[in-house]
């Protein structure tokens, strides 16, 4: 967006004394010492930690509004306010503006351009010889740590093919679901592949923009800012990539994503396949984006596998077809109706959700096939559900049941582990086990003697994770396969990992792709 109060808060003058000493991206907040996502303030240069850390730099700018307006007379105050509110602050790794008191990003720079001047000198700092010197010498000091050794030992160059993405306040759910996606291939490939889109014409053609209040929805592209950053995702790289410009889009079209609380990223991931297929459905500006091969065909009673109109690539990907049959109890008769799906939302059985006592034995665990067997398995309407008889004409106790008509090419499955309970969300904690190659799914099907050979069995490509006792607040992070390997992806940093520890994950989405062909036939015996 483009700020207002630049001109009243940017420092006018650039003096390399008041900075600190170093890379403006290991600066230590003033307050806590932390060199985590440090910021500094445009109006004093003094340098605090980020929200996602200890949030000083926010407490830096509520301190200096409390002190404009506690105890001095209205002409002073006036004063203060006017020439020094402490509003404005840039990330000293990425070098993006924000503004507190706009409560957004920032785009736009003073007359004489001292916002761009401030970065030129961040980056003149952040490439001295002194910078350089110390960032090789913590180089060096971390070949030496178990981490680099394992990555050493399973081929360096293969594990840096892997970039995390930076945290921009509370935005581990968005980097989670970006994680797991880049590392779904026949997803990811589609966009990298696609061409740039070309959002101006005319002097701006070309140039990297971001989204102002007085421009149109046409101005930004939610498919061109996810196409640049699985690029950067694949580019791989020492440092994390900077989400922000995608970030801004999300804000802009997804407006319950604004700011900067803790989300649900089951919720995100929805809400984002479902704009990007829109978008490809109706391209930008009337450009088309290429077309897909027709895919989800079904038999003749199921129509097309899409969601709102003509396939697009998330369809042709994760789209699947249910069957629903609710059956009456009165005069049996039966109805059909079929629902696609781009995921499936399980329950966890009631009967493993119980906690223990630590003098208590372990109970059975709970697995992958339980979950899936209560979301198929025949269950009997309760009074609030009754069944609209057309035959009986009214509401009749009856039973319902699922199947899968068509299985997806990536079988996203989502364990419901947020329940609402009284006043209260609490989170199921229990443990899920779940395969990492081999997940039959023939059992779930409708006609499973018509499906091709193996195409029932799914290997796990992605993990997400949520650690923490609610859904507004915690973390998360994804763990992701990529060339035979297992990563972490925890926001800005990623570490090899081993399947042992994949599968402890109590995992809260799991992303299965379909067995190709060419796919060793093993089936994992974990259900």
């Amino acid at each position: 967006m483009e700020c207002p109060h630049l001109n009243s808060n940017v420092c006018i003058t650039i003096d390399s004394s008041s900075f600190p000493h170093g890379s403006p991206s290991s600066w230590c907040c003033s307050v806590c010492r932390s060199n985590k996502s440090p910021w500094v303030c445009l109006t004093c240069l003094n340098v605090h930690c980020g929200r996602y850390v200890n949030a000083h730099a926010k407490q830096h700018y509520e301190d200096s509004q409390s002190q404009v307006t506690g105890g001095a007379g209205q002409k002073r105050c006036e004063e203060q306010e006017k020439n020094a509110q402490h509003l404005v602050c840039m990330d000293c790794s990425s070098y993006s503006l924000f503004c507190y008191r706009c409560d957004d990003f920032v785009v736009n720079d003073t007359k004489l351009g001292h916002v761009q001047k401030v970065r030129e000198h961040l980056r003149s700092l952040d490439n001295s010889p002194l910078a350089v010197d110390r960032r090789t010498k913590r180089k060096l000091l971390e070949s030496n740590s178990p981490t680099s050794k394992l990555l050493k030992d399973n081929g360096g160059a293969s594990a840096l093919s892997a970039m995390g993405l930076r945290n921009l306040g509370n935005t581990c759910f968005m980097n989670a679901i970006l994680q797991s996606l880049s590392n779904i291939q026949q997803f990811s490939c589609y966009f990298m592949e696609l061409p740039a889109v070309a959002l101006r014409s005319g002097k701006t053609a070309g140039r990297r923009m971001y989204h102002t209040r007085s421009q149109g929805d046409t101005s930004v592209s939610l498919v061109e800012e996810l196409r640049k950053t699985l690029c950067y995702l694949w580019q791989g790289g020492p440092t994390a990539f900077s989400p922000d410009s995608l970030f801004y889009v999300v804000w802009k079209i997804m407006p319950s994503f604004r700011g900067y609380q803790q989300q649900d990223a089951h919720e995100f991931m929805r809400y984002l396949l479902d704009h990007l297929h829109r978008e490809l459905q109706g391209g930008l500006n009337g450009a088309k984006h290429p077309a897909l091969p027709d895919e989800g065909k079904l038999p003749a009673a199921g129509g097309k596998c899409c969601i709102n109109g003509s396939s697009t690539v998330v369809t042709s990907i994760f789209g699947g077809v249910l069957q629903n049959e609710v059956n009456c109890l009165i005069c049996g008769t039966e109805s059909r109706k079929f629902d696609p799906f781009l995921d499936l939302s399980l329950d966890i059985p009631s009967q493993f959700r119980h906690k223990r006592a630590k003098d208590q034995e372990p109970g059975p665990t709970c697995t992958l096939r339980d979950c899936l067997c209560s979301f198929t398995d025949l269950e009997e309407l309760d009074q609030a559900e009754l069944y609209m008889c057309h035959r009986c004409k009214k509401r009749q106790k009856s039973t319902k049941k699922f199947w899968v008509q068509k299985l997806p090419k990536v079988l996203c499955l989502h364990l419901k582990r947020f329940h609402w309970t009284s006043y209260l969300r609490n989170k199921v904690t229990t443990y899920v086990e779940f395969p990492l190659r081999g997940l039959d799914m023939r059992g779930y099907l409708l006609q499973p003697e018509e499906a091709l050979p193996d195409r029932w069995l799914y290997d796990l490509v992605a993990v997400v994770v949520h650690h923490g006792s609610g859904v507004g607040s915690g973390h998360y992070t994804a763990y992701g396969k990529r060339e035979g390997r297992w990563y972490h992806f925890n926001d800005s940093t990623v570490t090899l990992t081993e399947e042992e520890t994949v599968v402890k994950a109590k995992a809260y989405i799991l992303f299965y792709t379909e067995r190709s062909d060419k796919t060793t036939p093993e089936t994992d015996t974990r259900r």
